[in-house]
């Protein structure tokens, strides 16, 4: 199973807006009539149950939605840019690679959430008219789409998983309680990625996740425990599997429980129901009424198994049922990462003046695109853009930069003087 992935997304430009005039045989002094630029086209993801891992993304990292269409005369809007839908499993974490920040937690089938907001189209020349300027020549570009790179972490939802020392059966013992299927040897790290099976216990039906083997360090990376060991993250309980045969099993238990704490505290106060396997072997049947002294010294409870004869594991899905028929308790979150769901609002419009040695410079997102979109080698459209400072609070911050007649200014690339 593939479940960590990075892909790029880039949302759509928005359409540039433009000026023109109504220009008909008996409709005199017609008026400006260009239409505005099309939006941008989103960059949508969709959880999809029916989609098991992020494989794909491993081959296809680059998506991007379509470009809002130019606006045309006649007060013509531009068409919209085509949206991009991108299916993920449910159980994917979203998070913007440059800045780290969680934009969504997929948690639900159909769940959908805007990763890039497509650019606004530009306002066409209607929009400038006034008692004082009854034919604009003016026109906005389009808003740039949003570019991205998203990194995708996929968390298995099961209701519990199987957790334990490499070779502790756990693999045997889903494949005892579930019609999964994984491979089962008698070497260490014979699963390689987790695998899910469908439990029926009690009249109803529980989704058991079985986590590759654990080792000593797993939250610093050793083994494959660092890789798995977010699948566990989801579940509501752990059963922790221990070889009966090992020579100290509740030193194992806690082993593996010191691993679940460093790696996220969280973890570690999940309930557990402990299993002791492979009491179909002499050896480990003799020692049942010592191993219920020792781990009843320890403060546990356990259950004794053998996943190879079914011995046993009646009484744990009996357990487990009960267990997961409670209802769910809320999570203690006092240091638990809150899931975000990210929805882009739209930002205010914020007028910078600076200077540098070539002069003054003018930073307004929306008045840069209205010298972008309009013809600066035509004077009277550079009367009409300088008529328009007023509009988007430019005006007010020159006259707080205190800038004094004839000094140059600059907006976006174009360069007047004031």
């Amino acid at each position: 199973m593939i479940d960590q992935a990075e892909i790029e997304v880039k949302s759509g430009d928005g359409g540039r807006g433009v000026a023109t005039f109504r220009h008909e045989k008996y409709v005199p002094r017609g008026g400006p009539d260009g239409g505005d630029g099309g939006r941008g086209g989103d960059v949508i993801i969709e959880a999809d149950k029916d989609i098991g891992s992020l494989m794909k993304y491993r081959h296809q990292r680059h998506f991007k939605a379509g470009d809002g269409a130019r606006g045309q005369g006649q007060k013509k809007y531009g068409k919209s840019g085509e949206d991009v839908v991108i299916n993920l499993p449910v159980g994917t974490v979203i998070r913007d690679k440059d800045t780290g920040e969680v934009l969504a937690d997929l948690s639900h089938n159909g769940e959908r959430v805007v990763v890039a907001k497509g650019g606004k189209g530009g306002l066409g020349n209607p929009h400038f008219a006034g008692s004082t300027n009854q034919a604009p020549r003016l026109a906005q570009v389009g808003v740039p789409g949003e570019t991205k790179t998203l990194s995708l972490e996929l968390k298995l939802i099961a209701d519990a998983g199987i957790i334990g020392l490499p070779n502790a059966g756990k693999s045997s013992l889903l494949s005892a309680i579930s019609a999964a299927r994984p491979k089962v040897a008698d070497y260490p790290f014979t699963t390689l990625e987790p695998a899910l099976g469908v439990v029926a216990a009690g009249g109803h039906s529980w989704v058991v996740a079985d986590v590759p083997g654990l080792i000593e360090g797993a939250h610093l990376g050793k083994g494959l425990g660092l890789q798995f060991l977010r699948h566990v993250a989801r579940t509501r309980v752990l059963v922790h599997l221990l070889d009966g045969s090992s020579a100290e099993p509740v030193n194992d238990m806690v082993k593996i429980n010191t691993e679940l704490l460093l790696y996220d505290p969280l973890l570690a106060r999940k309930e557990q129901i402990i299993a002791v396997n492979k009491i179909d072997l002499p050896v480990v049947k003799s020692r049942i009424p010592v191993l219920k002294e020792m781990f009843k010294a320890a403060g546990h409870k356990a259950v004794f198994i053998s996943a190879a004869t079914g011995e046993g594991v009646e009484t744990l899905l009996a357990e487990l049922d009960r267990v997961l028929s409670e209802p769910e308790k809320s999570p203690e979150t006092d240091n638990e990462e809150p899931i975000k769901v990210f929805r882009p609002a739209p930002q205010r419009e914020k007028v910078e003046v600076t200077r540098d040695a070539d002069g003054y410079h003018v930073h307004s997102d929306e008045y840069e695109r209205l010298v972008a979109g309009s013809d600066l080698n035509d004077p009277e459209v550079r009367r009409q853009i300088l008529g328009e400072l007023w509009r988007w609070g430019v005006l007010r911050a020159i006259k707080a930069a205190r800038i004094q007649p004839g000094e140059k200014l600059f907006i976006g690339k174009g360069e007047f003087y004031w």
